[in-house]
């Protein structure tokens, strides 16, 4: 007898409430080299509502439905062939290409890492895709001791963690955000600065020496203002404008997802050193409204789902 499990899944590309559904579909289990992960909390991002709309990257094939989510947390509870190092029963969070979105997900063994008990499960669930991204962008831009960071978008997930990681390097940062969260960035050791026209005249007021990089977490007039105040173009890579960096000689982000990398955080969060607020948690059932808040491109910290 088949296994069937609840997924918020797409039936067709369309908008959240349209195409995103809670629906019933098989279980997946574990083959050799891979666990299966009985799925606490998952991540929501921007990659998840392109993924709705239709949109996959090259390097992924899938069919219909689709479920989405690519970061999650959860309890092993299969354990497939060859696997050391993981038992059933271990808390881990990982990442994957697609299906966190769902009661059970199956990974490579070497896609998760510990949780450690100080870790609360929606924190977990939506770790992976802040840090990785923030780490690999800050690995591309060579940011080192002493150099000047302009992070876009520094409220959310992704600049909560790149401010944060950015000054553990001894980078001095200065951020854009909302007023409404100012606050937040003094606490992170980042000056904020509101967005909007001027943008560029308050950046260099901050920075009477320049700006040495940029990490373009909002596109637009964000990624516009990050080329005229950054000389060296490499050292600029944007999150959002994808289509433009070819043309405008600026960078994406490279690299790939580790689980060391990801384990490493979250001991860091364990140990009171690296803090990533969670702006809001939706059950299963609610993803079409997680995805509605995502789409609104405002907010600080992560919105997650949870499962259990």
């Amino acid at each position: 007898m088949t296994h069937m499990m609840r997924a918020a899944a797409v039936h067709e590309p369309g908008g959240p409430p349209e195409a995103l559904k809670v629906m019933e579909l098989p279980a997946p289990q574990a083959g050799p080299g891979q666990v299966r992960v009985r799925v606490r909390t998952a991540g929501v991002q921007p990659f998840d509502t392109a993924v709705r709309s239709g949109w996959l990257p090259p390097y992924i094939t899938a069919g219909w439905p689709r479920v989405p989510g690519n970061e999650f947390a959860g309890v092993v509870d299969q354990v497939g062939d060859g696997v050391t190092g993981v038992t059933e029963g271990d808390e881990v969070l990982g990442f994957s290409a697609l299906h966190a979105y769902a009661e059970y997900i199956v990974v490579p063994a070497t896609d998760v890492a510990p949780k450690p008990p100080e870790v609360p499960w929606e924190v977990a669930g939506g770790l992976t895709a802040a840090v990785q991204t923030a780490e690999l962008a800050l690995d591309g831009m060579g940011v080192a001791d002493g150099d000047t960071v302009l992070i876009h978008g520094a409220a959310g997930a992704v600049g909560t963690a790149a401010v944060q990681i950015a000054r553990m390097r001894g980078a001095v940062v200065i951020g854009t955000a909302r007023e409404e969260n100012h606050d937040h960035l003094w606490k992170l050791g980042a000056a904020p600065v509101v967005y909007g026209d001027g943008l560029a005249d308050r950046v260099r007021a901050l920075a009477p020496g320049g700006v040495d990089a940029a990490l373009d977490g909002a596109g637009g007039h964000a990624l516009e203002v990050s080329l005229e105040l950054v000389a060296d173009r490499r050292r600029i890579v944007t999150l959002v404008e994808h289509a433009r960096a070819p043309e405008l000689g600026v960078a994406t982000v490279q690299g790939r997802r580790t689980a060391e990398r990801l384990g490493r955080y979250a001991r860091l969060y364990a140990e009171g050193a690296f803090t990533f607020p969670v702006r809001r948690a939706y059950r299963l059932e609610e993803a079409a409204r997680a995805h509605r808040e995502i789409e609104t491109g405002h907010g600080r910290g992560k919105i997650v789902l949870t499962l259990a």
